[in-house]
């Protein structure tokens, strides 16, 4: 059986630079699209969802920082991994691009190694977090749930709801038990209340979103579903004990 390679969108105006780049990484078992400029990249994601992609910084047309906003404006490519290569080393250059929400910053020159192990990590932290929360399609189809299945039913609901306000009752009909049910059984399961339950399992959903790369604290907010930034905010600081800012920041020293 064959696996899919995972696809690599490159973006780097250099030949050389380009070429040696482009050769390693399918030397690394990845596939690669390599793009000349912001431009070409923009062309080609038209028709085209990459597994990473990886720019460098100071091209013609559009520069990296450019190239990441309008990347970031459609949907669909929000979760994909950003790392921004350059030979840049203002710290203020580099944390503008963090709290951009650019995932991985390396500064040239770089050893190989540096950028394969770290679009492995990514990748891997990915895939982890898309097996993780990705729905039992069998839990469908129980009615009467043993309480392995009621939790994964539950949790199937939530992810499939994330960016809603979630309401207790549709959930409850949706599990065929009344409210009152639903809370006592989770309470005994998960030593919580219904709504203490559905704003953890948002604030862990976020804080794998930041371990796998995710720097924007308002995508976050929006990814999870909380009503407003300052709600978000002081619940991930009770749950983690860290404000969201600070705990990304704990990620990279």
């Amino acid at each position: 059986m064959r696996f899919k390679k995972s696809e690599i969108l490159l973006i780097e105006d250099d030949l050389a630079l380009g070429s040696s780049i482009s050769e390693i990484l399918q030397l690394s078992d990845f596939y690669v699209h390599w793009a000349m400029n912001g431009i070409e990249a923009l062309d080609y994601l038209q028709n085209h969802t990459p597994s990473i992609v990886i720019s460098d910084m100071m091209m013609p047309f559009m520069n990296g920082e450019e190239l990441f906003i309008n990347i970031r404006k459609k949907k669909k490519f929000n979760a994909i991994p950003f790392v921004m290569i350059t030979a840049n080393i203002d710290e203020e250059v580099k944390y503008r691009q963090l709290e951009n929400g650019v995932t991985e910053y390396i500064v040239k020159p770089f050893k190989s190694m540096e950028l394969i192990f770290k679009i492995k990590n990514l990748l891997a932290l990915a895939q982890y977090i898309e097996k993780k929360f990705k729905p039992d399609p069998f839990s469908k189809v129980t009615i009467k749930l043993s309480d392995k299945d009621f939790l994964v039913s539950v949790n199937e609901y939530i992810l499939n709801n994330l960016k809603s306000k979630i309401s207790i009752e549709e959930l409850s009909t949706h599990l065929y038990i009344s409210k009152s049910t639903l809370d006592k059984k989770i309470r005994k399961y998960a030593k919580k209340s219904i709504t203490q339950y559905i704003r953890e399992f948002k604030l862990e959903y976020a804080v794998r979103l930041i371990d796998a790369g995710e720097r924007n604290i308002q995508f976050l907010v929006d990814e999870t579903g909380f009503n407003s930034f300052s709600y978000f905010s002081s619940s991930f600081k009770s749950y983690i004990g860290l404000t969201t800012r600070d705990y990304i920041k704990s990620l990279e020293n």
